[in-house]
């Protein structure tokens, strides 16, 4: 079973949820089309895109 989980900080007209599946890879899904697929992604790339996003707010 993937445990998803919402940022506090996703306003709600754009929502994403994300999920540890595993040690190997992050998953990345809409909230409003959670039946429409996933993006997936190596927890080391995922890490970098957290980092990029950050500094977008400064």
């Amino acid at each position: 079973m993937v445990n998803w989980r919402t940022s506090t900080y996703t306003k709600h007209e754009s929502c994403v949820e994300v999920a540890d599946a595993g040690s190997t890879k992050v998953m990345v899904r809409d909230t409003k089309d959670r039946d429409g697929g996933t993006l997936t992604f190596s927890p080391a790339c995922w890490a970098g895109f957290v980092e990029f996003s950050k500094t977008l707010n400064d």
